[in-house]
C-alpha cells in the first residue's frame, strides 16, 4: 500500500479554541492511525545538518523551513491514493485545531 509523509502545523492558542469534543474525536482519529500502523511524532527541536562536499558535518539549531504555525509533528501513513490520505488526515489534531496538515506521497 501506498505510504504518505504528513506534517501537521499548529500551536497552542489554535488548540485551545478548539472545543473539547471535536479534540477528543481528534486524538481518537490519532489513535485509529496509530492502530493501522502509523508511526505518528510530536515534533522536537530541530538541527539542521549540512556536510558541503563531504568535508565534514555543519550543524544549526533551528529549522529550515518556515511557517506562520510551528512545525507540531509527523506521520507516516498507508493509505490507498492521495484521497484516502487525506480523509485520514482530515480529522487530525493539527487538522481541526486551527492548523493545517500537509500530505506527501512518498516514492
Amino acid at each position: 500500500m501506498p505510504k504518505f509523509l504528513t506534517i501537521g502545523y499548529g500551536d497552542q492558542a489554535g488548540y485551545d479554541q478548539t472545543s473539547q469534543p471535536v479534540r477528543d474525536a481528534a486524538h481518537a482519529q490519532d489513535a485509529r492511525l496509530r492502530a493501522e500502523g502509523a508511526l505518528i511524532g510530536i515534533a522536537g527541536a530541530p538541527v539542521q545538518v549540512r556536510n558541503p562536499d563531504a568535508a565534514g558535518p555543519e550543524t544549526r539549531d533551528g529549522p529550515f523551513m518556515s511557517s506562520a504555525l510551528p512545525v507540531a509533528g509527523f506521520a507516516i501513513i498507508e493509505a490507498a491514493d492521495m484521497a484516502e490520505a487525506v480523509k485520514k488526515m482530515s480529522g487530525v489534531p493539527c487538522a481541526v485545531a486551527h492548523g493545517v496538515v500537509e500530505v506527501w506521497p512518498l516514492e
